[in-house]
């Protein structure tokens, strides 16, 4: 086998072991944002078009990139990728929806296999990989409701996508047509979503949005697309009231965190009282630091919605940046028994009890963040929190092997071998967690590449020949 397949073949072992998101630096980095509210609403919305797609719905991944400009794409497997823009300038939920299920077009006629076979090759694989691989650093210091990091890996793989996707759009385009239809939900969406794209077709490509380039809108394509969508029975339907709240709900919260305080101010005075207006202005308060005004008016929302998670979250989130962890915990577990199985509440929750600095709560931080990272392994704030638990408690070989994960995730290859080799001394051989230490070892190794490990080989010879 070609030496660049293997390090393919491990390169996508690697991501399988550690799913999710990713991204390796760059002078045009971005923003990818994690939420627990914003991505179960994307998975909400998207399930019916998985299902429709004879997808498996919990496979497929969605992420939120900080980036004002339309573009979604699907990278890596059943990953979806959406621009913070294009959720914020949508007119309604159907235009998402209409996004989403084309994107999962994309993902049902397995383009992304192609473009491996026809154009991409090893350097498409390499790049998207690449995406795929860094977001895992991700809220190494933070849980914050957007806590970014950076991804430019992007960049690479949507350059490369370019030449060899337009073929495709077409068959993304029937299929979302029929997903739409399956699920009863209104083509007007994606068709107004096109139609303020389109026109970018006549931009200069220096001045285009990225959907518009990955995604050629021709006045062809837009009017088969149209002539297939109006005879639908549901295409006059005006979107689902439900579905509608929860997007004018993320919109707010993407307006809150991202845009500048005097904007969000504008555009949800306060004298506005509704959930969205409120829900916004607890992040731009926060982003401020305003924190009592923020305090003020996350605890309204508390107060008028008892049973919803996510407000318990960010009272908590705001009370634990602030240093008042007695009052963050109760928000944080009532939200963790409001919305179980969460991993970014759970490790929200995780490091409050952390914060509480007594050691009579460590059992149940570990417990609480042990099952976070078998949900969402690629969360590095739980691995580091793990490890200095484990250590403090006096599991030494537990630490070992969540401080490698740590180093794996934030691409700090050489410590994560010095820690892995220490658990696979400590573990016994054919163990779950030594099996665990020997992969880790075996990345961490194709990741440094035969030029890091000689280096590091004949630093320990002269070490040995010194003594």
């Amino acid at each position: 086998m070609p030496r660049t397949s293997r390090l393919i073949m491990l390169f996508a072992a690697f991501l399988w072991t550690f799913v999710g998101s990713a991204v390796q630096n760059s002078a045009l980095a971005q923003n990818m944002l994690r939420d627990a509210e914003a991505e179960w609403f994307l998975r909400y919305l998207g399930t019916p078009f998985a299902e429709a797609a004879g997808l498996t719905p919990r496979a497929v991944n969605y992420f939120i990139i900080a980036d004002p400009s339309l573009n979604a794409f699907v990278a890596a497997g059943q990953n979806i990728f959406i621009n913070s823009g294009t959720i914020m300038t949508a007119g309604d939920v159907r235009e998402l929806q209409g996004v989403l299920a084309h994107e999962m077009g994309h993902i049902s006629g397995a383009h992304q296999a192609r473009i491996m076979k026809e154009g991409g090759g090893p350097a498409t694989m390499i790049a998207l990989l690449s995406l795929l691989l860094g977001a895992a650093a991700i809220a190494a210091g933070s849980t914050d409701a957007g806590a970014g990091i950076l991804i430019g890996g992007q960049t690479i793989a949507q350059r490369t996508f370019l030449r060899y996707t337009r073929a495709m759009e077409s068959s993304a385009d029937q299929a979302a047509v029929k997903f739409l239809e399956a699920t009863g939900v209104s083509g007007q969406g994606i068709l107004k979503f096109f139609d303020r794209i389109r026109d970018q077709d006549l931009v200069g490509a220096r001045f285009q949005d990225p959907y518009a380039r990955t995604h050629p809108l021709t006045r062809d394509r837009v009017m088969r697309l149209r002539a297939q969508l109006e005879p639908s029975p549901y295409f006059a339907d005006e979107p689902d009231p439900e579905r509608q709240y929860w997007f004018l709900r993320i919109q707010a919260k993407l307006a809150g965190y991202l845009n500048p305080t005097e904007i969000t101010l504008r555009q949800y005075p306060v004298e506005n009282k509704s959930v969205f207006a409120r829900y916004a202005r607890v992040y731009a308060y926060d982003k401020a630091i305003e924190w009592e005004k923020a305090i003020a008016e996350a605890q309204s929302l508390v107060e008028d919605f008892p049973e919803d998670p996510y407000f318990e979250e960010i009272l908590g989130q705001i009370y634990l940046e602030n240093g008042r962890v007695l009052e963050a915990v109760p928000h944080y577990r009532k939200a963790n028994q409001l919305a179980p199985n969460m991993p970014l509440i759970m490790v929200g929750l995780g490091h409050a009890i952390v914060a509480l600095e007594n050691t009579t709560f460590d059992e149940e931080a570990i417990d609480i963040l042990s099952r976070a990272v078998i949900i969402d392994r690629f969360n590095a704030l739980a691995w580091r929190q793990l490890g200095e638990l484990y250590y403090r408690n006096g599991k030494e070989a537990d630490s070992n092997l969540a401080t490698a994960e740590l180093f794996m995730l934030t691409r700090q290859y050489r410590q994560a071998m010095r820690q892995a080799q220490k658990a696979v001394k400590a573990f016994p051989e054919g163990s779950p967690k030594w099996l665990r230490a020997q992969d880790i070892l075996m990345f961490a190794r194709t990741a440094i590449g035969p030029e890091g490990k000689k280096r590091s080989q004949g630093k320990k010879r002269r070490k040995i020949g010194q003594q």
